[in-house]
């Protein structure tokens, strides 16, 4: 893959400047970024693309990356307004935590990474290979970091190969039930905890879903049945694996950079980084969590954590009790 580039995508100057008015007209429209829909803007010939990304994402390597947004001379609502535009084509925004916000802020907040129930992407520290509680996760760079924060990848399949391969046993316990913490984010009719396996061998495809620190942020808790030791080395062999130099991949992101990956079937990381001194110069990426139009077929124990598995219903997301969805321009 390092050695490819049909995983890179460069937009077009005719698909930004389609793109680019059809953000304007909203904007001053006054529509709230959270109501816009696909149907509100005609994109034909970007359409084409971000189809092809769809499919690329969904149906076959798991990730793409897009090049080539102007946000160095676009505000804040107009570069979210086209990434939210964007987004539409692939799935539906859903909520990203117990706020409701559908547009996430990647940025250093300044909580602790040591608190377990912190959520590492409000720090500056390495985030550990993981997938999120959606199809797919998006991420539009609006400012790097003055060093680090590179983004790694690595697909969940090859590492199941190699678990598979490497150490049969230890492939068995992955795929049975580990307690996993909701960080206080916890749906109507809900535990603060629940079980679910890593790797899913489902519909003629695996599926993982793996949050270590998730795990481990249940162990906290007395009622949790402690780790065993078979489970720790499991998962230390995935943390090995994704962080292979025959597995890894890594990506530096330039402004105006669009990440999309299928969380079914890769883990992404981040290393950490150092920010500028200056507050309006700190990166600053915003998230997307979809639900894929066209998803693929989920175990039903990913229900516990998604509300729904069935392909066409918008699943996914955090979601508790009197939130109202948002689309935020800050953090």
């Amino acid at each position: 893959m390092a050695r490819q580039s049909d995983w890179l995508h460069q937009i077009q100057p005719a698909q930004i400047d389609a793109l680019e008015a059809a953000a304007t007209r909203l904007l001053r429209d006054g529509r709230d970024i959270a109501s816009v829909t696909r149907s509100d803007a005609e994109l034909p010939d970007l359409d084409l693309l971000l189809g092809r990304v769809a499919r690329e994402v969904v149906s076959g390597r798991g990730f793409v990356l897009l090049r080539g947004l102007p946000v160095d001379r676009w505000d804040r609502a107009t570069a979210a307004m086209a990434y939210w535009l964007i987004g539409t084509r692939l799935g539906i925004a859903v909520p990203q935590n117990a706020a409701g916000h559908l547009l996430g802020h990647v940025r250093d907040l300044g909580n602790d990474p040591a608190d377990p129930m912190t959520r590492i992407y409000t720090t500056n520290a390495r985030q550990e290979f993981h997938t999120d509680s959606c199809d797919i996760v998006g991420l539009l760079c609006l400012y790097p970091s003055k060093s680090g924060g590179a983004s790694a990848i690595a697909s969940s399949t090859t590492i199941w190969n190699e678990i598979l391969s490497r150490r049969p046993e230890l492939a068995s316990v992955l795929t049975e039930p580990f307690t996993v913490d909701r960080k206080g984010e916890v749906p109507p009719g809900k535990q603060a905890t629940y079980e679910l396996p890593i790797f899913h061998d489902h519909a003629g495809a695996i599926t993982g879903i793996y949050a270590r620190a998730f795990i481990e942020a249940a162990q906290t808790r007395p009622e949790t049945p402690r780790l065993t030791a078979q489970q720790i080395e499991a998962m230390d062999l995935v943390d090995h694996l994704a962080q292979d130099d025959a597995i890894r991949l890594d990506m530096d992101f330039q402004p105006g950079d669009i990440q999309f990956l299928h969380n079914h079937q890769i883990l992404h990381a981040r290393t950490p980084y150092e920010d500028w001194p200056e507050p309006e110069r700190k990166r600053h990426l915003l998230r997307l969590w979809l639900s894929a139009h066209e998803g693929r077929d989920l175990p039903s124990g990913f229900a516990e954590r998604y509300g729904t598995v069935e392909t066409g219903k918008v699943r996914g997301g955090i979601r508790v009790q009197g939130i109202t969805p948002s689309a935020l321009l800050e953090p």
